[in-house]
């Protein structure tokens, strides 16, 4: 019995061989690109934030991770998880990322963890998170940081001994919500915009410990000319957990994904709305 996650019971042969054939996430990777045209998106934005302060404004990077949520509600497949051999769904949706508190290299880094409510929408995200980074910031500190301050303290041989601990714990699901609720390798999905460093998306391997099942990073806005118009586009690199979904499930839900960012107002709606786009090629 785990506390952040309910034991799958209906699962076929095939889905229950996976975690012994391939025993950890590492051995079971897809990585998968998908190039999104966000015009539209960028333009609504700009909109939306013609009257806000710089540290007030809705980013693009909200837009996605609401986009994602929207997503991952929808197709709930993506909020499984393995651990201990067994698949797991998640109770509830939650990410991670890092906030640096400059953009210069040997600035600090921050973990952030946001746990998306199914009645929230594009602005009730993007004040959490506005608010959860800028306190964050304030304090300086976090309490996963403050946790593996006092683990590497110790010498080589106990913190072997720890993470060998840690380890057992995870695999039982037994590990404190004090370390995992901090953890970004407990999220559903662990993000990284590299495209606020002008960097273009990459692939980002998963973690062998944690519940973590998929990565995103971001890439660097870009143009293209389409039909003799400039277009405005991204890049995202998915690295997923193969085992909790087929491949036409994953196809499946970057379609979804990608038609929620090519028509932006459907970020107004709450994440649990239901979206069909059978119909909408």
């Amino acid at each position: 019995m785990r506390k952040d996650g309910q034991k799958v019971t209906n699962l076929d042969s095939m889905h229950k061989i996976m975690p012994y054939l391939m025993s950890n996430r590492c051995e079971a990777e897809v990585y998968y690109v998908e190039k999104i045209d966000v015009t539209e998106l960028i333009e609504y934005l700009d909109k939306k934030n013609k009257n806000k302060e710089k540290h007030e404004k809705t980013t693009l990077f909200h837009a996605i991770i609401t986009a994602v949520a929207k997503t991952i509600y929808n197709r709930p497949l993506l909020n499984r998880f393995i651990a201990g051999k067994k698949f797991y769904d998640r109770n509830e949706i939650s990410f991670s990322f890092v906030a640096k508190n400059k953009l210069e290299d040997n600035a600090e880094e921050r973990l952030i963890i946001l746990n998306a409510k199914n009645d929230m929408n594009l602005f009730d995200v993007s004040n959490k998170i506005l608010t959860v980074v800028s306190e964050t910031r304030k304090a300086n500190t976090n309490d996963m940081n403050d946790i593996l301050g006092i683990v590497t303290f110790f010498p080589r041989c106990m913190v072997s001994f720890i993470m060998w601990l840690f380890r057992k714990l995870d695999f039982y699901g037994l590990v404190p919500s004090f370390i995992s609720d901090g953890d970004p390798n407990y999220t559903t999905v662990l993000l990284s915009n590299l495209g606020s460093v002008k960097a273009e998306c990459c692939y980002h391997h998963l973690n062998n410990y944690g519940t973590n099942s998929i990565v995103a990073t971001i890439g660097v806005i870009h143009e293209e000319k389409v039909d003799t118009k400039i277009r405005k586009f991204i890049n995202i690199g998915f690295t997923l957990d193969e085992r909790i979904a087929d491949g036409m499930y994953f196809a499946k839900s970057i379609k979804i994904l990608k038609h929620i960012l090519e028509n932006p107002v459907m970020l107004e709606d709450k994440i649990d709305t239901v979206i069909n786009i059978e119909d909408k090629n």
